[in-house]
């Protein structure tokens, strides 16, 4: 781990004992550590016919309207895949943070894959600032209902089709209207209903130290809520196996670092840690 501990302690000691929340952010690099690929990265394409797509392609409203199918195919095999994953020691020790901590963190995170919640963060502690991709809604919005996918849809593997029974399934329960994957795609906008897009920069406001972990902000939100607690004068350690956007904010911060390193093992450090210095 490429920092020195003390250094460490003493900006988790100085965010206990000041006022404010104590935040997490956290992006696909934590998830990666359990196998699953990052969004970006050589998984992500998509094959229909002969033309290869990328996740910013098939990720896309426009494309759900033109091949409902295709993205649908793509979404449930991501779903398998995030399935077949276990959470890992980094989303052990933030549930654990947060069993320390209690009302004053707050965990946002980038990823649809449910491994926070499966590791024990509670829901009402943890923004899903993207969606999660075990659930869906009316494509229609006839409802701001949010539902999990049928067990029934199994898994599927690249390129398996869904069958007419399981398209069935993926309807809206009140109106009977196809049903969407519950995930932001690339061509939309954050809102609070649905991805708490208010609720994140309140509590990003209100931070006084902002944990960085596995992400390089290539989407909106995560960088505003970097500039909010940079802007305050908030803390901010950035975890991740390489520089990146957030580490000269991290640096440029009161107390704030850049961590190089796996966020399994520094965050199992840092809960370490922070039990040393809750009063």
């Amino acid at each position: 781990m490429g920092v020195d501990p003390l250094q460490l302690k003493q900006a988790l000691e100085q965010g206990v004992r000041i006022e404010g929340r104590i935040t997490v952010l956290t992006g696909a690099g934590i998830s990666a550590e359990s196998g699953i690929p990052t969004f970006r990265g050589p998984e992500g394409y998509w094959t229909v016919g002969s033309v290869h797509y990328q996740p910013e392609q098939i990720s896309n409203y426009a494309m759900f309207c033109r091949q409902p199918s295709e993205v649908w195919k793509w979404f449930l095999y991501r779903r398998g895949v995030c399935s077949a994953a276990e959470p890992n020691p980094g989303h052990l020790a933030l549930a654990a943070m947060e069993g320390l901590l209690a009302d004053r963190f707050t965990l946002i995170t980038q990823n649809v894959d449910g491994l926070h919640l499966r590791a024990g963060s509670g829901l009402d502690r943890t923004l899903q600032i993207h969606g999660n991709l075990n659930y869906m809604r009316c494509d229609a919005g006839c409802s701001q209902q949010v539902c999990l996918i049928p067990a029934a849809v199994p898994a599927k593997s690249r390129g398996e089709s869904i069958s007419p029974t399981e398209w069935a399934l993926l309807t809206c329960p009140d109106c009977g209207g196809p049903a969407r994957p519950h995930v932001l795609l690339f061509d939309e906008c954050y809102d609070e209903s649905y991805y708490r897009f208010e609720t994140a920069l309140r509590v990003a406001a209100e931070t006084s130290l902002l944990i960085v972990v596995g992400t390089e902000g290539a989407t909106t939100l995560p960088n505003h809520i970097v500039e909010c607690v940079q802007g305050h004068g908030g803390t901010i350690i950035d975890v991740n196996i390489q520089r990146n956007r957030f580490s000269l904010s991290a640096e440029a911060s009161p107390r704030g670092m850049f961590i190089e390193g796996t966020a399994s093992s520094v965050l199992t450090h840092m809960l370490t840690q922070l039990r040393d210095v809750l009063p």
